[in-house]
């Protein structure tokens, strides 16, 4: 038995659900954290910001479950759903921890920030186009809306999670490193997606000699 189906036969003996047992617990203990003054000097804000960080590794790992399939052999694709849904509500958990604890509800003060700052405003549209999203990743949903309507709108996850890189850069104000990675793994991933939704296409142009 090679590698990959060794790992393949791992996966299949693990659960998906477990995922919404696991990934939940860095923001568990992050919550911890704040609440006992561990975060730093400005809890609150590191609280807000790591959040952010596990919802957009999350995206990014469930947009690399297709390619690893693709490429390696190695299937994951059953935990995709875990990783979707768990990403989400991260960014839900971010998005109240900025409204209810850093904001307090201050609704003018909201509402500067989505009309002035670039980066909120990009990590609020991102944070909608999940919604339809986090709502239909269910197989009521799929069966409802059909497989090719359904793959359609999933396809807004690639969206979303440009945006949350984007807002991370915004975020930062500097060039740094990791902001600028996870924009570079993204990118990848799209182009990926490109060329093989586009493969016949770049076939025929290389046999007209193009």
């Amino acid at each position: 038995m090679s590698i990959v189906q060794t790992i393949n036969a791992a996966m299949r003996r693990l659960p998906a659900g477990l995922l919404y047992i696991v990934l939940p617990v860095p923001g568990i203990w992050l919550f911890y954290q704040a609440v006992n003054n561990q975060l730093g000097a400005d809890p609150l804000k590191a609280l807000e910001f790591q959040l952010g960080v596990y919802a957009l590794q999350l995206l990014i790992a469930s947009l690399l479950v297709t390619p690893l399939r693709n490429i390696t052999g190695i299937n994951l694709v059953k935990y995709r759903r875990a990783i979707g849904l768990t990403a989400f509500f991260y960014v839900l958990a971010h998005l109240m921890t900025y409204l209810w604890l850093d904001q307090q509800w201050w609704w003018g003060a909201i509402y500067k920030d989505l009309t002035k700052r670039p980066y909120i405003i990009i990590g609020m549209l991102s944070f909608l186009a999940l919604i339809p999203l986090a709502v239909t990743s269910n197989n009521a949903a799929i069966k409802r809306l059909g497989a090719v309507s359904w793959k359609k709108l999933h396809r807004l996850a690639y969206f979303t999670t440009m945006g949350g890189a984007v807002h991370y850069v915004l975020l930062r104000k500097t060039w740094e490193q990791e902001p600028l990675t996870y924009v570079f793994i993204v990118a990848i991933l799209l182009g990926y997606r490109f060329m093989r939704a586009n493969k016949t296409k770049f076939k025929v142009f290389r046999q007209a000699g193009g």
